[in-house]
């Protein structure tokens, strides 16, 4: 155990801070976060508000809660991103605290200091350490000031080219280079040779200063090969901050996680013990208090480095709830009301795994797909956050995942083994997915023994299958009711096909 993580009654402290009971929350999203975090507020007896677009008027999330508040047009940036509606309507509600869920206004400071003023809790951390944090450069300086490993590299963030480029040269390709203001893979560039260097230089430069207003730079060595782990903390108002163990989430496309496990199969419990104490010691310097999580690359010797934190619920949260039995949420809601940390550190108990199931189009360069939800059937055996339900329309105003399938095992094959078939059961008809992709990467050799990192996806050629197929697959299936499969072949067979139980059905009609 990491003793800087425990939170033992002999050492725990409490402060000034006085409770408060949390009687009303504003889900300030949508979609499955927004599903999943009101089912808790239903089991802690909690009131729920859902706000919802125009393009989301009986969406899933709004049935879920017990309220629900119209917030503008469907573009985000009409709705779910501006501060002043989701205020307005907590405010109107009478909503005494607001969950941001992750994505949109849960990592923006200025939102969490607005709640702050209109006396509004913010089910999260503070202003200051969320602007601390969401800053590479600042983050950065913030590690190595408490002891953590950092990669080699910048000594701040760059905003001329020039300079960019000296350092480049010094610390020699291979290096990385990052967006100082934000993350998600904007301005992000592997640079792994000196040629045409100027012009990748400008060209991350331009991204960072579209994405977030400031072009300005950090280089850093690339540290290849590597594993993307993960340390889930979370912080009170006591000065108390608990390690829930680590996740896995190498394996990555354009610096967007697909599958991720928790444990690791490659940490023990000594290099937990020194991961977990890092990630500690890290938030208690920023005077952390809420759910987050600090992000490593980790080498095959057992070398990490800190890589970025993220100041919110993740959305890979839920194997780190199934290794650990615990509810996130919960914490979340009760750190926000004032109580201290009442578990401690522990082990981690057997494996889970979860895949994000996006509305996209592997056969086509993963672009995103739309369309309306013709038939749809969760597999048994498994937990699936999701915000779906037959009929609705997928648009592309929003993020394309659509859901997540999660699926704990005694061990990791076990997991593994149980995830493949969860997927195999699901139905989801209407539009192309990625479900065939992620049973194909859970199936290779890469992921079954543990050899995953960053820089590789492993090789798959998931078939392809059109919408006029999927159309007639789900009229076939209205008509049978027999459930989905998946062939000998390995093809998408998520229900009776047109070819299996064509009927009258032609080519033409």
């Amino acid at each position: 155990m990491a003793k800087s993580s425990s939170t033992k009654s002999s050492s725990t402290k409490t402060g000034n801070t006085k409770t408060r009971r949390i009687r009303k929350v504003l889900i300030a999203n949508r979609g499955e976060i927004a599903v999943r975090v009101a089912r808790t507020l239903r089991e802690m007896g909690i009131a729920s508000v859902a706000v919802y677009s125009e393009a989301d008027a009986g969406a899933p999330h709004v049935e879920a809660c017990d309220e629900a508040i119209a917030i503008g047009p469907a573009p985000a940036s009409e709705s779910y991103l501006v501060q002043e509606k989701i205020l307005a309507a907590a405010r109107d509600c009478g909503a005494d605290a607001v969950h941001p869920g992750y994505g949109f206004l849960s990592e923006r400071a200025s939102f969490a200091e607005a709640c702050e003023k209109a006396g509004i809790a913010f089910i999260g951390p503070g202003p200051a350490a969320i602007r601390l944090m969401g800053s590479k450069d600042d983050a950065r300086r913030a590690a190595e000031k408490a002891g953590v490993p950092v990669v080699p590299g910048s000594k701040g963030a760059l905003a001329d080219d020039a300079a960019i480029l000296a350092v480049v040269n010094e610390i020699g390709v291979p290096v990385m280079l990052k967006a100082a203001a934000g993350g998600g893979g904007k301005g992000m560039r592997r640079i792994e040779s000196a040629e045409n260097l100027s012009e990748q230089v400008e060209s991350a430069r331009r991204e960072a200063e579209a994405s977030f207003g400031d072009g300005a730079l950090l280089v850093e060595k690339l540290v290849s090969p590597a594993r993307h782990v993960e340390i889930q903390i979370i912080g009170d108002q006591h000065g108390n901050v608990l390690a829930l163990g680590e996740r896995e989430c190498s394996l990555q496309r354009r610096f967007q996680k697909i599958i991720e496990e928790a444990p690791s199969a490659v940490v023990d419990a000594k290099l937990r013990d020194k991961m977990q104490t890092a990630a500690c010691d890290l938030a208690r310097a920023a005077g952390y208090a809420g759910a987050g999580t600090v992000e490593f690359l980790l080498q095959d010797n057992g070398t990490f480095y800190f890589l970025e934190m993220n100041t919110r619920l993740q959305v890979e949260h839920p194997v780190t709830e199934l290794v650990m039995g615990v509810d996130l949420v919960r914490m979340q809601i009760e750190v926000a009301e004032g109580h201290p940390l009442a578990i401690e550190t522990r082990a981690p108990r057997g494996h889970a795994i979860e895949a994000r199931l996006y509305a996209e189009n592997p056969d086509a360069g993963f672009l995103p797909t739309s369309g309306p939800v013709l038939a749809l059937e969760w597999p048994e055996g498994a937990r699936v956050d999701h915000g779906l339900r037959e009929g609705m329309e997928i648009g592309t105003h929003y993020d394309p995942m659509l859901a997540k399938v999660i699926v704990w095992g005694h061990d990791r094959e076990q997991a593994r083994v149980k995830l493949i078939r969860a997927l195999e059961g699901t139905i989801l008809l209407g539009f192309v997915t990625n479900v065939n992709y992620l049973i194909d990467l859970l199936s290779t050799d890469e992921f079954r023994d543990a050899k995953l990192s960053i820089d590789r996806l492993p090789e798959v050629s998931p078939p392809a299958m059109h919408d006029a197929l999927f159309a007639a697959a789900a009229a076939s299936r209205s008509r049978s009711g027999t459930k989905g499969r998946r062939g000998a072949g390995g093809q998408l067979n998520r229900a009776p096909g047109p070819w299996d139980t064509i009927g009258r059905w032609r080519v033409g009609e």
